[in-house]
């Protein structure tokens, strides 16, 4: 796909098409699936066609709704609406149950009788209206998780309501009143019963609102409004999860969702409303983009793969199926804007000058920005009931842009573990991490954590960022006698990057053409841990940076500085 400097609708139209017409080819006979490939999920096979048959709605509903034409795609999605909510169609969806995946794709289907029922609505006869109302219905009959997905429920409702049909003015109040529920201040939420803070606020939570504020705004003006004002709040911060190149951090789960990172700002400008200026918000998309399609994160036919900077079915969570990785077409919540709109014709300006530093409490994490990447500083809090590799998507001391995190292979081995961003204590043959962080606190200049990777260790940790990195200050109490390994940042080590390493008393390094990473300890001995394919999420071959130490029995204090550099390419 060529990489090129978008500006216009029509440049915008063009790259949606560029992704969307790859998929043409797997369409089922009636069109209500989209048979992407044979990995398996927690949900049914009907629920995986249906999945990957909605989620280029979140695109094509604002094209259709800002103008856009394409016949194909039009007559495929409404025979496919038709034949999915048909119980008698050979490709019906299938009964919803509880908790089913089912009501996840609803949600793009409700965007469509918002956007666009002229398209998805109209053309029906009144059976098939019957059915697909009816299909949709059954989000209010059945329990669905206390978390973004009572949002699913408000679209779908309103979607409904926008066509005269049958709805649920309860069950949407309901679920408004329970995401409420989870604010917590300075326009951050968590995510329901998970308590995660990561990208479902921005791309679930704060999206799915800006669209109802849009919808609503005429008879639920206050909260409409007040849902606009917390995400005029929360871009103040969520910025900082940007980097000056477009790059975004790799935090959290369902990464695999990619370049519906930046979709919040999409939502922001779909809603009318300008948190940053619209120059601001142009680049942040543009750059954004711009970044993805550096990496290789297509198919050879053109189709988006599980993974995030190429694919990886290891990073995956297991709700991740084949056609999951079109959430991502919420980037293109902005193809609605009419043709005359400030967005079209604003030049995409350079990251903000005067971004440093910022504090977010609300949202656990301290954010530095640095010359060509940002890294975000973490107290490791997280849900003891997480999707996979929870540990490595939330727990590591840090974040970043450009060297994004790893994930284990297994406990067994170092180099199987590969604890990036973290220290790791090896006990009996088994590597131990930060796992549950028992208390934790996030300063203007600092992040402080107190956490137990085995039974009889406890560990303080302070994060200090500083203008090359940062230093990890660890207080460790411990009745047994073990090493620990205090590893920075991995560094990629393909044959294109000319890898240079370095290990002596206290140090180790790692540096290419692109990035460098240093880690000093005076207190322990440098080691490199050459990382197991595939473990990291932007670079499949790495090298790890890092400083082990003998931990004694009782209490000791080391100190660790990681020194980061990006270089510009």
């Amino acid at each position: 796909m060529k990489v090129k400097d978008w500006s216009t609708k029509e440049d915008f139209q063009e790259l949606m098409l560029e992704f969307l017409n790859p998929l043409k080819p797997y369409y089922s006979t009636h069109r209500a699936g989209l048979n992407l490939g044979n990995t398996a999920t927690n949900y049914d096979q009907k629920a995986i066609y249906m999945e990957a048959f909605s989620r280029p709605l979140w695109a094509l509903v604002p094209f259709f709704a800002g103008g856009g034409k394409d016949e194909w795609f039009l007559s495929c999605y409404q025979k496919g609406l038709v034949a999915g909510t048909d119980p008698e169609d050979e490709e019906y969806w299938g009964n919803p149950g509880e908790f089913d995946q089912r009501f996840v794709e609803m949600a793009a289907m409700g965007y469509g009788l918002l956007m666009a029922p002229e398209k998805f609505w109209e053309p029906l006869t009144e059976r098939e209206k019957k059915n697909f109302a009816a299909y949709l219905y059954t989000i209010n009959q059945h329990e669905i998780p206390e978390c973004n997905w009572q949002m699913f429920r408000v679209l779908v409702n309103l979607g409904l309501k926008n066509v005269g049909a049958p709805y649920s003015e309860e069950q949407m109040k309901k679920s408004l009143d329970m995401t409420e529920s989870f604010y917590l201040g300075e326009g951050w939420y968590r995510d329901g019963d998970s308590c995660q803070r990561d990208y479902y606020v921005s791309f679930a939570i704060h999206f799915y609102g800006l669209i109802y504020a849009k919808f609503a705004q005429q008879e639920d003006r206050e909260r409409s409004e007040r849902l606009k004002r917390r995400s005029m709040e929360f871009a103040k911060q969520f910025l900082y999860w940007f980097d000056e190149d477009g790059a975004a951090l790799p935090f959290g789960r369902s990464l695999t969702y990619r370049f519906a990172q930046v979709s919040f700002f999409s939502a922001c400008l779909l809603c009318g409303i300008e948190p940053l200026p619209i120059g601001v918000m142009k680049g942040l998309i543009v750059r954004h983009m711009k970044y993805w399609l550096s990496l290789p994160v297509f198919d050879r036919n053109g189709i988006l793969t599980i993974g995030y900077g190429y694919p990886n079915l290891m990073m995956s969570e297991k709700y991740n199926g084949p056609g999951s990785a079109y959430w991502s077409m919420k980037y293109f919540a902005f193809l609605a804007l009419p043709d005359n709109h400030a967005f079209w014709k604003a030049k995409a300006e350079k990251y903000p000058s005067e971004i440093s530093q910022c504090a977010m409490p609300y949202g656990e994490m301290l954010v530095k920005h640095y010359r060509h990447h940002n890294t975000a500083y973490t107290p490791g809090v997280f849900s003891a009931f997480g999707h996979g590799h929870s540990v490595e998507k939330y727990g590591k001391f840090a974040y970043d842009t450009k060297l994004a995190f790893s994930v284990a292979r297994s406990c067994y081995e170092l180099h199987e573990n590969c604890p990036d961003s973290m220290l790791a204590f090896i006990i009996d043959g088994y590597v131990y991490v930060r796992r549950i962080c028992e208390d934790s606190e996030i300063r203007e200049q600092e992040v402080w954590s107190k956490w137990s990777p085995y039974p009889g260790i406890m560990v303080e940790t302070t994060v200090i960022p500083t203008e090359t990195g940062h230093i990890r200050r660890h207080k460790i109490n411990s009745d047994r006698s073990c090493i620990a390994y205090d590893c920075g940042f991995c560094i990629s080590a393909a044959l294109k990057d000319h890898c240079v390493q370095t290990e002596e008393k206290g140090v180790s390094r790692v540096e290419n053409s692109s990035s460098y990473c240093e880690v000093c300890g005076k207190q322990g001995e440098g080691t490199i841990i050459t990382a197991d394919p595939n473990t990291n999420l932007i670079n499949p071959k790495t090298l790890l940076p890092s400083v082990s130490y003998s931990i004694p029995v009782g209490e000791s204090e080391f100190v660790t500085e990681i020194k980061v550099e990006i270089k510009e390419r």
